[in-house]
């Protein structure tokens, strides 16, 4: 990157990661939730370190509780 060109942060790369998954529907991001506590990586998140994956999967968590581990609609 040239001068005076700043690189987005690491949590712009973490929420963009995020919203994708989300894009895919309720029942896939409870598959990438699993995935993601396997320790398993997939193409959506392989370009994070481990410490990025797991906040990724700290995010979805977060974002699923809406649905009280019930079976959601997609």
């Amino acid at each position: 990157m040239g001068p005076g060109i700043a690189m987005p942060e690491k949590s712009v790369f973490i929420d963009q990661c995020v919203e994708r998954l989300c894009r895919a529907g309720c029942s896939k991001v409870y598959g990438y939730i699993s995935q993601l506590e396997q320790g398993r990586t997939f193409p959506e998140v392989a370009h994070l370190s481990v410490a990025e994956r797991s906040r990724v999967r700290d995010q979805l968590v977060s974002i699923m509780k809406v649905y009280n581990g019930k079976a959601c609609d997609d």
